[in-house]
């Protein structure tokens, strides 16, 4: 029994009992190293392309005798880059590129010389000259006009683009219609006022050039203590205004002959000093009571004998009345010999001749002189009357000092 509870062999199972399936033998895995061989060989040749195309795109830099030695192509070295044994990867074959395109720049950049690139200096200046800005902000241009718009006007002033005048700066006052005030081909000149954006054009404007002509003639008028005639245009609480070289001036109530009920001056016209002008701060500022003393100014010179009467003594010297203005005469211009007191000269009321030797009509000033009136020094303290009698056969003689000074000065 023991003999027959072993195991027994494995045997088919009669007919008739639940048949198994035979196992099937084991099997050892196949392991080809077919395909592993083959993926470096397709990787070797897909570098093979990439070296044949890049001779391709080379060819044309062999033909101008880039390289030294046009037989010799520059090629990837393979059997150094790529070896059966590696596993190449598609990186490594980008980086191969890389370091051929860098090798013929390197070749190209020793090889090329300046001639090569036919460098034509006449022309690189030329083409400089051509693309040179037209026109720096607060330049004057000369053009003339090529189109009109509803909102500016277009002004050839030689730039690659044309100017362009806004309509608001077409000129002083206001302008209706663009195209009688600006027909085309009109000779303009211009104020730069804004430098050429991105497509080469400029603003400009006549207004502005308009405005610092009149600046600039208004202070050349200031300068020379003129008297000018204004039509008063308008009046606030403070005073009057009025146009001046198209410029608004404004009039002071302190400054007015008739300072009550000024209102009623709009519309009339007046004569006009000036007090300041300062084109920074757009400032014009006038004056009608120095009006009187700016034309009073304008009958005086260097040279001139006037007479007038003393309305002051001061300890430097006495104000003398010459009809609306006054002179100074300085202690230090009275006698050419020593002056104790000016009393012993000159007292309140007296009549007094005198030379002018300086005039500043800018300033209001008057410089006055009686010193160059006297023969021997000391003189006017002496004889006074005589002096002052033959003031103007004295004057004579110093009279032709001044005019070459003039002449000088206006050399």
């Amino acid at each position: 029994m023991a003999g027959s509870e072993k195991e027994q062999p494995n045997r088919p199972n009669p007919p008739g009992q639940n048949a198994k399936p035979p196992r099937k033998p084991l099997q050892v895995m196949h392991i080809s190293r077919k395909e592993e061989q083959e993926k470096p060989q397709e990787k070797i040749s897909d570098a093979e392309e990439l070296s044949r195309s890049f001779n391709k795109k080379t060819a044309h830099l062999k033909n101008d005798g880039v390289f030294k030695d046009s037989s010799k192509p520059i090629r990837p070295k393979q059997e150094s880059t790529f070896k059966d044994d590696q596993n190449i990867t598609m990186g490594d074959l980008l980086e191969a590129e890389v370091n051929n395109n860098s090798v013929l720049e390197k070749t190209i950049s020793k090889e090329r010389s300046v001639d090569d690139f036919d460098f034509d200096e006449e022309a690189f200046l030329e083409a400089l000259n051509e693309n040179e800005p037209i026109g720096m902000t607060g330049e004057i241009a000369k053009g003339s006009v090529i189109g009109i718009e509803s909102d500016g006007v277009y002004v050839d002033i030689g730039g690659k683009a044309p100017g362009f005048m806004p309509k608001s700066e077409c000129g002083l006052g206001v302008i209706t219609n663009l195209k009688e005030r600006f027909p085309k081909g009109l000779d303009v000149e211009v104020l730069v006022t804004r430098e050429q954006n991105a497509d080469g054009m400029v603003t400009i404007s006549c207004r502005a050039l308009a405005l610092r002509q009149s600046w600039e003639k208004v202070m050349q008028l200031e300068s020379e203590g003129k008297v000018m005639k204004v039509k008063i245009n308008g009046f606030n609480r403070g005073g009057v205004t009025c146009d001046l070289e198209g410029l608004r001036g404004f009039i002071p109530r302190s400054q007015l002959n008739q300072s009550e009920n000024h209102e009623s001056l709009v519309g009339k016209t007046i004569d006009i000093a000036f007090i300041e002008v300062n084109p920074d701060t757009r400032k014009l500022i006038l004056s009608e009571k120095r009006a009187a003393i700016a034309a009073r100014f304008s009958d005086l010179k260097l040279g001139q004998v006037v007479e007038g009467k003393v309305i002051a003594i001061k300890p430097y010297g006495f104000f003398i009345d010459l009809g609306g203005i006054s002179g100074l005469l300085h202690q230090s211009m009275i006698t050419n010999g020593a002056l104790r007191s000016l009393r012993e000269v000159f007292n309140q009321n007296d009549n007094v001749k005198a030379l002018i030797t300086d005039l500043d009509p800018k300033r209001g000033r008057i410089g006055l002189n009686t010193a160059l009136l006297e023969g021997p020094p000391g003189e006017i303290l002496v004889d006074k009357e005589k002096v002052l009698s033959e003031a103007e056969e004295r004057a004579k003689k110093v009279q032709g000092l001044f005019k070459k000074e003039e002449e000088e000065t206006s050399n």
